[in-house]
């Protein structure tokens, strides 16, 4: 991690506090415990209180939406690199690599669960074969696949 501080050092000086010790597993934090601590922000905060939110709710999107596993109960701090600099977040090849990776591994006969970025893959089918589209489809929930349609 950053200057070689410890993971868990860092996410301190990120978040301001550390997970309760029961929301803690190794290098995961249970996504409970981030829900909860961010599930409101104050309205008289600060900009350094509002890059603190910002963070939480990127490391449960990250967690759970973009490189989910099938539990979606953990967050993993391995992604705490990507939310130090909120300047510098870039995502596209990440997730599509990492949406390939779901899609190579349920390819395995033994394998009945499918984890990853599912929203992506739909949105990618409803653009590029509008027929699979549903009667109903609303344009604002999917803005890639209805791009051109």
């Amino acid at each position: 991690m950053e200057g070689r501080k410890p993971a868990w050092e860092w996410f301190e000086v990120l978040f301001g506090e550390l997970p309760l010790e029961n929301s803690i597993d190794e290098y995961i934090v249970l996504y409970d415990w981030l829900q909860n601590r961010f599930k409101v922000m104050p309205t008289d905060a600060t900009e350094a209180t509002v890059h603190v939110y910002v963070r939480g709710y990127i490391m449960m999107l990250l967690s759970t939406m973009l490189f989910g596993d099938k539990s979606g109960a953990r967050v993993y701090i391995r992604w705490l690199p990507y939310v130090a600099d909120l300047d510098r977040l870039g995502w596209g090849s990440a997730i599509l690599s990492w949406l390939y990776r779901c899609l190579y591994r349920v390819a395995n006969q033994n394998v009945k669960n499918l984890a990853g970025q599912l929203a992506l893959l739909q949105s990618w089918i409803f653009w590029r074969f509008p027929t699979f589209r549903p009667r109903r489809f609303d344009a604002n929930l999917w803005p890639l696949a209805s791009r051109w349609g």
